[in-house]
């Protein structure tokens, strides 16, 4: 992404100001930018791409500048599901936007890698980890990530983990690697599963569950998700690997990608995750995290990404990695000694 030199850099303000604000006497004159569009930031949709680059102006304002035509492309008008072309000058008018985020204090790290080109970055990632800052965490994998490696022109999160799920996570190096696996996402040509150990007696070899789940927030806004009839329609496939005596080793398959999904799924059929703090059996959970290693601790949710299967976005080649289950689980695990089955 190129830049005129008449940009103007973003104020210590937090405050956005319309075009057509007179500036306070303290405040420097905005001036417009105008952006070359990259072969990275080119096929993004144009409201996509100006809330990205505008942290800290609100959606609202955003979706203003360009009802308004204030925002251009090429000198032209445009509306707000234009997408970008690689060349493209893009008009963004005069909007003040807050200082970004000091990245100084976000400690650097890398993770388990279990594959790296020029294209993906797939790592191991540990429970207890966000995957991005927000809610009360201040930095996750992604800023880490980015702090670790200052001249990597483009990271970013092809999909998401929960804090306390472990495993496999895709990061893209490229704009056109993380459009074409977003693609295949929506289009269900992934395939993700998942280790998990739930609390019952499972019965079925292979069990498919078929839940629509619903989405909401709690009064404290902590998200949370319930099966609902009006909700997202969501599947997930669960096949008994190992079953035990008062617990069940499982592999969920995922057919849709929802929030909490595997979770959820297992709860509503009467046979939470160990060491789910949202939809899982407390007072079990309580008495595993006060057990010693020898008589089965665990200290965390058991619900480990251990496979996915997707086309790589360059050759075109099918890949399929695997992460070896999280040390913590393969304690648990072991712990159970000989399998039923």
């Amino acid at each position: 992404m190129k830049m005129q030199n008449d940009v103007v850099r973003p104020s210590h303000s937090n405050t956005p100001v319309s075009p057509s604000s007179p500036p306070a006497a303290s405040q420097p004159q905005l001036q417009a930018q105008f952006v070359t569009i990259s072969e990275e930031d080119a096929g993004q949709r144009i409201d996509n791409y100006l809330l990205r680059i505008c942290k800290g102006v609100p959606k609202s304002h955003v979706y203003r500048i360009l009802r308004s035509g204030e925002v251009r492309v090429n000198k032209g008008r445009i509306d707000q599901l234009y997408r970008l072309v690689e060349g493209d000058m893009v008009r963004i008018p005069p909007i003040r936007i807050a200082e970004k985020a000091d990245t100084t204090h976000v400690p650097a790290a890398e993770f388990k890698v279990i594959f790296e080109d020029s294209h993906l970055l797939v790592i191991d990632k540990p429970a207890g980890v966000a995957v991005h800052g927000g809610s009360g965490v201040s930095f996750g994998v992604i800023e880490r990530l980015r702090a670790s490696r200052p001249d990597a022109k483009f990271l970013e999160l092809v999909h998401r983990l929960d804090r306390d799920t472990s495993g496999l996570l895709l990061l893209a190096k490229k704009r056109s690697a993380l459009t074409n696996l977003h693609e295949q996402m929506r289009d269900g040509d992934t395939d993700k599963r998942y280790l998990t150990m739930v609390a019952g007696d499972w019965k079925n070899a292979r069990q498919h569950v078929k839940l629509a789940l619903h989405k909401y927030s709690t009064a404290d806004g902590e998200r949370r998700v319930a099966v609902n009839p009006e909700g997202m329609p969501s599947h997930t496939v669960f096949s008994l690997l190992k079953k035990f005596n008062g617990f069940a080793l499982l592999e969920a398959e995922l057919k849709t990608g929802r929030t909490h999904q595997i979770r959820v799924h297992l709860s509503a059929s009467g046979f939470p995750i160990l060491g789910d703090d949202k939809y899982g059996d407390f007072s079990l959970n309580r008495a595993l995290l006060k057990a010693d290693v020898q008589r089965g601790a665990l200290k965390r949710m058991f619900l480990h990404a251990h496979q996915i299967t997707f086309t790589h976005p360059d050759s075109g080649k099918i890949m399929t990695l695997n992460a070896p289950l999280a040390a913590e689980c393969e304690r648990f695990l072991v712990s159970l000694g000989k399998p039923l089955n």
